[in-house]
Formats: C-alpha cells, structure tokens, sequence
C-alpha cells in the first residue's frame, strides 16, 4: 500500500535552502535579496516558506496582495513585507501590520498619502513601481517630475526603493529589449537620487534577471520562481531542486473493452482491451482539463501513464497498460521526477501555472529543516 494514502504536496524545505544558497551565490554579498512569496508561495504554503527563508537570512519578502502579507504577520513573520499590487480598500491595514506598498499610479499615490496622513504616520516605507516596458503597473518616466513634488512637503511616507519589472529576462532572444530597460530604469533613479536627500534601494532583476543580468543587481534582487526550484532555463534547472512533490494513489483500476469509452462526454474511446486507473485530483485541485485527452501523464513505478478522457472536477483517469501496480499504490504527478515544467509543457503552459493551481485542499506536507 502507498505510504500517504491520499492526494498530497510535499513541500521541501532542504530544497528551498539549497536553491536560496545557488541565488545568493549568484549576487555580491552586500546585495540584499528580496524572496517573492506570494500566491502562497508559488502554490506550497507561505508561513513554512517564508519562515525558512527567514532563518536563512532572506532581507525582505514580496505578496501581491495586503491579505497574504497580514498572514505572515499574524505567523510572526518580523522582515520587511512589499506589497506588490495594494488595493485602496486595504490601506488601513497595511498601515496596522507594518505591510510596505508598492506605490505605481497617482490614484494609488493619493490615496495612500491620504490614508497616512489620516493615521498620523512619519516616514512610513514606500516602494516607487515604474513601468520600464512590461506594461503592466507603474509611473512612466515622465511622471518622475509629479512623484517628487507630491512627496518634498509630505513627512507621512519616505521612499524605501526604487523598482521596475523586466519583462523578457529569460528570453536570449530580448536582450536588446531588456538592457534598454535596464537603462531607462536607471536614468529614472539618478534623476530621484539627485532630489532625495537620502538614498534608497533599487531593484529590476528577477530569477531570470540575477542570472542573465548580474550587472542589474543594484542594492537588491528579486526571486520567485527561482527559489521554488526552476529557472526558465534547462542548465539553471539542473542546478535547482524543485521544492514540491504532488503525488496521488490508485482509487480504482477498471478493464476496459474494446470500443468502451472514458469518462465525461465520452471523450476516450478504447481501440482494444485495456486497463485504466482513476486518481482522485482534479481541475479543483489544479489539474485543469487541457491536461486530459493524452496531453498529460503521471509516473505510476517510473512509468508514465497517460490522462485519457477528459480531466473531472476530483479525478482524473489514466492508462496503466504495461504497468505493474494495484489500488492504493503511490503515483507521481509532478516533481523532482517528472518536473512541473515538464508536466505543464505537455499541456503548453508554465510551471507557474500548474503550481500556483494546486488547490488548497490538497494536503500540505512539510519536509526538511
């Protein structure tokens, strides 16, 4: 019988150390290194993460949203927390849980100026998102001149750093594009660095960034994906580990006969005799219907067996032709083995996508030190 007995992720905090120690070993060591653990860190679980990387050092972390970084305070986390994309309707408590905004659009600017000075603040840390070329968020360069004159007379807010967004780092194929973003990004903090009569931090590189663009690194860098255990690049892979494992059992195995059909809509027909297995994970705990039809497949004893039929809402079913095993054994949806840049190349997608998609009711289990 499979030792775990259900649908699991497990989440190895030895792989994550390993993969912060190979980005650190990329950057000077004064380079401070902010750790991006939103979307509950990339689909594993944020509080372990985040209390990991801080054991390790890691000098700030990143959320997208207020909510995810009111989480890790209320788990202890005591770094500095950026907020990537703060939504007026949750300033109040950014303020109340010491959360660090990201200021990108005038709109966002006032209000928080607002909700600062409403709060009786002095210097609280603000972040200055500028769009380089992403498109995305962020002041344009000629919104410099605006930024200046709202904050000269404001005590409420000081500016912590300075940041932009590289839009293609790990594409070979844009590094004319990148490096003129680079260099618009500088230009824009030498005209706020000559204003300010302090200094501030600067950051435009992500995983791909620290890799491709050493020369960007600034006062700090950004990583995502890169500490979750993928690079964007197949040699920087080999020297990651990737940190979550999603494994399943066999619920059911069936016989089918020739011209029988498979699940939802009919949608596998069977040419001849053959042996099917039905798992029990589906499009709600991440695996979205494109990876049905034979696009994707699961090891089963190191064997791959393809998804046949269309993938259901709980389970989905896979051919075990010429594989030994039996109801309750373990199966291997994703991870060190088969990679989630594998498995969601088979369906065209990211491993972003696959692991931010695991649902939260797949049971986390944490591993390592």
């Amino acid at each position: 019988m499979s030792r775990i007995g259900e649908t699991t992720l497990e989440i190895d905090l030895n792989a994550l150390a390993h993969n912060y120690s190979y980005l650190k070993s990329m950057i000077l060591p004064e380079t401070k290194f902010l750790a991006v653990v939103k979307a509950f860190a990339y689909g594993s679980d944020m509080v372990a993460i985040a209390k990991k990387l801080e054991s390790l050092g890691v000098d700030y972390f990143a959320v997208a949203y207020a909510k995810e970084g009111v989480l890790l305070r209320d788990a202890g986390i005591e770094r500095p927390i950026l907020v990537l994309h703060p939504q007026p309707a949750h300033l109040d408590c950014l303020i109340d849980r010491c959360l660090e905004p990201s200021l990108y659009s005038k709109n966002i600017l006032n209000q928080f100026l607002k909700t600062a000075q409403q709060k009786k603040q002095e210097a609280y840390p603000v972040h200055i998102k500028f769009n380089t070329g992403l498109n995305r968020l962020g002041f344009g360069e000629n919104e410099v001149d605006f930024i200046l004159k709202e904050l000269e007379q404001r005590s409420e807010v000081k500016i912590k750093s300075i940041f932009s967004h590289l839009a293609a780092s790990e594409d070979p194929r844009e590094k004319e594009f990148s490096k003129a973003q680079i260099t618009s990004f500088e230009k824009i903090a030498e005209r706020i660095s000559q204003k300010l009569n302090y200094k501030t931090l600067r950051h435009i590189v992500n995983t791909s960034g620290i890799i491709n663009y050493p020369e960007a690194q600034f006062e700090m860098v950004r990583s995502g994906i890169g500490l979750y255990g993928y690079g964007n690049d197949a040699e920087i892979d080999s020297k990651l580990k990737p940190i979550a494992t999603l494994k399943t059992i066999i619920s059911q195995i069936h016989h089918i006969k020739p011209n029988e059909t498979v699940g939802y809509n009919r949608a596998y027909k069977s040419d001849r005799s053959k042996t099917t297995a039905t798992l029990p994970l589906g499009h709600a705990d991440g695996i979205g219907r494109q990876y049905g039809n034979g696009r994707g497949y699961v090891l089963i004893h190191g064997k791959k067996a393809p998804i046949i039929g269309n993938v259901c809402m709980d389970m989905i079913m896979v051919d075990i032709d010429g594989i030994d095993c039996k109801e309750g054994d373990e199966v291997l949806v994703f991870g060190q083995q088969n990679s989630a840049e594998v498995f969601a190349s088979s369906a065209n997608t990211i491993s972003y996508e696959i692991l931010t998609a695991i649902s939260q009711r797949v049971k986390r289990i944490i591993t390592g030190t």
